[in-house]
């Protein structure tokens, strides 16, 4: 494809003699009129932030051929580049310093992955420093070696007119005194600072669309220099006498005081991310099923719908269409067809193609475009119901191409329900939907009638609902503790175990029971021939009789359990038990279960598969496939006895699918648009023609030559929506394999020559996550020894540290360690390095922070931080707020939490008045509630607490329980969940609620929520060793309780109730003094 112009090229850096840029995932250089364009770079990784040396013979970068983003140099006239850093975490090249050492951010010494500091490194590598100012992101030396710094990142690429806490300063920082001051900054994004001729240059969306300022220092007058109104500018750099910008794809020349200069630059070359090429469809399986006799099996894989043979054959592609994603594929009951959603028409429809491929019949599934799932094949051939994104249940009538409503769902929840299983005659659909209490209920719609009936009572929550294979019981599963888990969003939610019983309802009135008496008995003589074989029978007409049906309810003599996925074969009843051993990242990997079955004859239930993440029963109800493991693996096995463990496995190892990058691009670009049109929380679009957005971002499609680049497309795109939570991540992005380099969580410093640990961080080494591996048994590491060797090959200055340990995560390593840098004082210990030690990091700055608070308040305040408001944060509270209740008052840090729920339960717990006391013969008394702490309480925030982290201090402040200290959160409380996956295994969000007052108003998100008392954590009092913002709480608390100081309630007088009864019947009253 040839273009006469290319866009997309990003970042551009400028010397006295090239200007350098990134495209297509490699760098490039080219001149001063965007001429002689000459790749720089050709390897298969993203290559970003290139900056020339202050002498132009270098050009540093940032690239993940090695794993993670680390720093490269190359000359500029060509060669292999060199690393200089092997930290596993991102290093973020900058600039450089005026002396010629490589400026660069890292997270690897922080808390929190979204807080990084400034490094420089010299350009031979070795140990970087490590600059004053606690977070910084960008920086850019001036020649007098003045500092300009943002102290965080941006908000997200994905957020344009970012307005809440997050909004970046730009400081200007003496490096001498480590005073700052900071350019006149308005509530909007100030980035990319760069100096030229004695003055400021930035980025800024102050006026709406980033443009380029400038900032005088002599006068302290900022000025707008450019006025794009269509694309921001998203990037800036000072070279010689100019300035370089990207914006709108094309790369911009600016002198100031003259109109900038607009480079038209073709790049003509081999782009090898563009190339056609095949994939192993394994890991990219998306949803899978089983032919009517499990002769094959059926796979969603990297947008290919495959079928692969359980014995002899070959693995067949039913659809060759690489620029369509193809869904939830289905088996017809007969085997002759194949279902599934594809939208290679440019909208999601149904497909019906043979078992060879051949395409029968596209099915449009509704009047308006929408998100489909899962078709399920009535058992007679004739109808398919299917769920869509707008909570509908439909069935398609095949015949005629009519599509049926069935039923709507009440809440938009991350679970999905109406969740369709059909009779055996296909003229019955049982589901569940939720209910207005929130509870799911059994339904079950009559096809010839139109009407849908409810099952079960509404008290308990009940899910997975089939018939059994002769249409007679209806099972379900059903919790009647599912109670606090209704506030899916809620903290309150957490560690509330929610068991199911199985239950079977008699659909006939006149049918004994599943579960009646039996009794042996000899058997009589059977009259007449014998039945027909069970698959030479048609189907029984169901019939139900809905009068007095919930008395027809029965619970299956099992215990309760977490259990789900019911599905029924001959007189077995399949279903999904929780394996309680298995841990489980819902982010990450399926939950493991135990497949078990019912046996209806004998009324037992037995472990049928361990291990099984998901399972589909055959048609014919003999064999089903079960997926296990992470990735994983499928197996095709009669239901008749439990398999063995190698029984049945299907090789998908020889399954590879086409990909046409630019075809697929086009398609994720398509299915980011329709994700954001059809799961946006507005169907307004938040004032915008989405369609029309679309088409100007659509422009740049065919300049796309690297997966990053259609990431940060899609970023464009969903910056456009003006909210936070819209997220885009991943695909198949080339990056080099993972280096494991180990970690002993320590801190390094040059000394003689030679390695010596600074600091050397404490773990719980009970805890696997806080394994700290240098304070283990037996090591005996101490701060000040030098480490000298790494499995034999000696560490000397300028080595990095970190090369030494690539490949020794969670492996045995052995370090000689000396007091001295000589040799001869060494000794060797063996440890495991961890591979990452941020979680140590993060305990040591909270234990700091916890004496510190002990220190300030004399041991009567406590000290609670939060992390997050997920597991995590969850746990850290459980553990840190109640073994402290015996202080009077408490502070909440929740300084960069990350968010995940809604921390009610926090609040509550916070907020609970002393209702009584409780004496006892011996001991102290206690308190009801006792789990509380009833004195003051204060929180502290900071700009990189957000989401949840937003939620906690705006409903602390609407409880009233405290004044609230720090820095405005960054305001990004929106929802996201349940997206379906981008066809390379990417990802693109597209909030789907949003929060709103009590009042009827729309709150915090785009605002954040403001401290009471606002404290800066500024660069000196850092390096002093000083949190301004934490003293500043505990003062608060203090205080409280100098003015309303707890009083010990003193145990009541003994009560003489006994003797003063009886002299109310009119006894004498005991002689006390005898």
């Amino acid at each position: 494809m040839s273009l006469p112009e290319t866009l997309l090229l990003r970042q551009p850096a400028l010397s006295a003699e090239h200007l350098a840029f990134v495209y297509a995932g490699d760098l490039w250089l080219a001149d001063h009129h965007g001429q002689n364009v000459q790749r720089l770079t050709a390897t298969p990784g993203y290559k970003q932030t290139p900056h020339f040396s202050p002498d132009g013979r270098f050009l540093a970068f940032s690239g993940n051929d090695d794993g993670a983003a680390s720093v490269y140099v190359v000359p500029v006239e060509g060669g292999t580049p060199r690393r200089l850093t092997f930290h596993p975490g991102d290093d973020l090249v900058r600039g450089w310093t005026p002396s010629g050492e490589v400026l660069f951010a890292s997270a690897h010494q922080t808390i929190s992955a979204r807080v990084r500091r400034l490094y420089t490194l010299p350009l031979e590598g070795g140990h970087p420093t490590v600059l004053p100012m606690p977070m910084a992101e960008r920086g850019a030396f001036s020649q007098d070696g003045r500092l300009a710094y943002t102290p965080f990142a941006e908000p997200f690429w994905s957020w344009k007119r970012y307005r809440g806490g997050m909004t970046v300063p730009i400081r200007l920082l003496d490096q001498n005194t480590l005073d700052e001051v900071e350019v006149p900054h308005e509530n909007a994004t100030d980035t990319f600072p760069c100096w030229l001729e004695g003055k400021v240059y930035f980025l800024s969306d102050r006026r709406g669309v980033v443009n380029v300022w400038e900032h005088d220092l002599k006068t302290g007058d900022v000025q707008q220099l450019t006025f794009h109104d269509d694309f921001d500018v998203r990037s800036l750099t000072a070279g010689p006498g100019r300035l370089v910008y990207e914006q709108g794809g094309r790369v911009h020349l600016l002198t100031p005081g003259e109109a900038y200069e607009t480079l038209q630059i073709r790049v003509s070359a081999d782009l090898p991310n563009t190339r056609a090429r095949y994939v192993k469809a394994a890991p990219h399986v998306t949803s899978f099923g089983l032919s009517p006799t499990g002769a094959r099996a059926v796979f969603a894989a990297r947008g290919a719908i495959v079928t692969v043979p359980t014995g002899k054959g070959d693995p067949r592609n039913l659809t060759n269409t690489p620029g369509a994603c193809g869904r939830d594929p289905a088996w017809s009951p007969d085997g002759q067809s194949v279902a599934y959603l594809s939208d290679v028409d440019g909208e999601y429809r149904l497909i019906m193609a043979d078992q060879k491929g051949e395409l029968r019949r596209t099915y449009p599934l509704g009047e308006k475009p929408s998100f489909y799932y899962r078709p399920v094949w009535s058992p007679d051939g004739t109808r398919i119901a299917f769920t869509d994104k707008a909570l509908n249940l439909s069935y398609l009538e095949l015949e005629t191409g009519a599509v049926v409503r069935v039923d709507t769902d009440t809440y938009d929840h991350p679970l999905r329900s109406l969740d369709p299983a059909w009779s055996p005659d296909g003229q019955w659909i049982t589901y569940t939907r939720r209910l207005p209490n929130h509870l799911r209920a059994v339904f079950v719609h009559d096809v010839s009638r139109g009407e849908s009936h409810q099952v079960s009572d509404g008290m308990s929550d009940a899910v997975s609902a089939c018939f059994s294979r002769d249409g007679r019981l209806l099972y379900f599963a059903a919790s009647v503790n599912y109670g606090l888990n209704t506030g899916w969003l809620d903290m309150s939610s957490y560690e509330r175990l929610v068991t199911r019983s199985l239950y079977v309802a008699v659909l006939r009135r006149d049918d004994p029971s599943p579960l009646a008496p039996q009794s042996d008995e000899e058997p009589g003589t059977p009259p007449g021939e014998p039945d027909a074989p069970a698959a030479a029978r048609s189907p029984e007409p169901v019939r139900i009789d809905l009068g007095g049906l919930g008395q027809r309810i029965v619970a299956l003599p099992i215990p309760p359990g977490e259990y789900s996925r019911l599905e029924t074969a001959e007189d077995r009843l399949f279903y999904l038990e929780r394996d309680p051993t298995a841990e489980v990242n819902p982010e990450q990997a399926p939950e493991r279960h135990v497949l078990r079955v019912w046996d209806t004859a004998k009324r037992e239930t037995h472990e049928f598969m361990p291990g099984v993440s998901d399972y589909r029963v055959s048609a014919d109800g003999r064999k089903l496939i079960a997926a296990s493991g992470q990735p994983a693996t499928y197996a095709v096995v009669d239901v008749a006895e439990p398999p063995k463990p190698e029984d049945g496995r299907l090789d998908l190892g020889q399954v590879e699918v086409r990909v046409e990058p630019r075809a697929e691009w086009a398609q994720i670009f398509e299915e980011g648009v329709r994700i954001h049109r059809d799961f946006f929380y507005d169907p307004g679009m938040h004032g915008l023609d989405w369609a029309a957005v679309a088409e100007r971002y659509r422009a740049f499609l065919p300049h796309v030559g690297h997966r990053e680049d259609l990431n940060f497309l899609l970023a464009e795109l969903s910056g456009e929506l003006v909210v936070g939570h819209a997220y885009v991540a991943g695909g198949d992005v080339p990056r080099g394999e993972d280096p494991r380099v180990g970690l002993l969580g320590a801190d390094y410093e040059v000394a003689d020559g030679r390695y010596r640990f600074r600091r050397i961080l404490s773990g719980l080494n009970w805890n696997p996550d806080l394994r700290a591996p240098l304070t283990e048994p037996g090591v005996n590491v101490r701060d000040g020894e030098y480490l000298l060797a790494v499995n034999g090959r000696p560490l000397r200055a300028p080595d990095s540290v970190y090369a030494l340990f690539e490949q020794t995560a969670e492996r045995i390593t052995e370090l000689r360690v000396s007091p001295t840098p000589d040799e001869a004082d060494a000794r060797t210990v063996t440890v495991r390095p961890v591979g990452d030690e941020r979680r140590l990091r993060l305990r040591a700055w909270i234990e700091e922070n916890r004496r510190r608070v002990d220190e300030l308040s004399g041991g009567r305040v406590a000290y609670v931080y939060m992390a997050d408001t997920a597991r995590a944060g969850y746990e850290a509270f459980n553990r840190y707020y109640f073994s402290q209740l015996d202080r009077q008052g408490v502070v909440l840090d929740e300084r960069f939490n990350g968010g995940g729920s809604v921390a009610d339960y926090v609040v509550d717990l916070l907020d609970r008045p002393l209702l009584s006391l409780w004496a006892t013969r011996e001991g102290r008394t206690f308190a009801s509630p006792n789990a509380s702490i009833f004195g003051p309480k204060a929180m502290v925030i900071n700009e990189l607490a957000g989401s949840g982290g937003d939620a906690l201090p705006h409903f602390f402040r609407r409880r009233g329980l405290g004044p609230i200290v720090g820095k405005r959160t960054w305001g990004g409380l929106i929802g996201i969940y349940d997206y379906p996956p981008l066809i390379d295994g990417g990802m693109l969000t597209s909030p789907r609620l949003a929060i709103f007052s009590p009042e009827g108003e729309w709150e915090v998100e785009n605002v954040g929520v403001a401290p009471d008392v606002e404290v800066e954590l500024t660069t000196k009092l850092a390096e002093q060793g000083r949190d301004p913002q934490l003293e500043r709480a505990v003062e608060l608390v203090l205080t409280a309780l100098e003015a309303n100081p707890q009083q010990r309630v003193p145990r009541p007088a003994p009560d003489p109730r006994a003797v003063r009864e009886r002299a109310a019947d009119g006894e004498p009253e005991p002689d006390v003094a005898r």
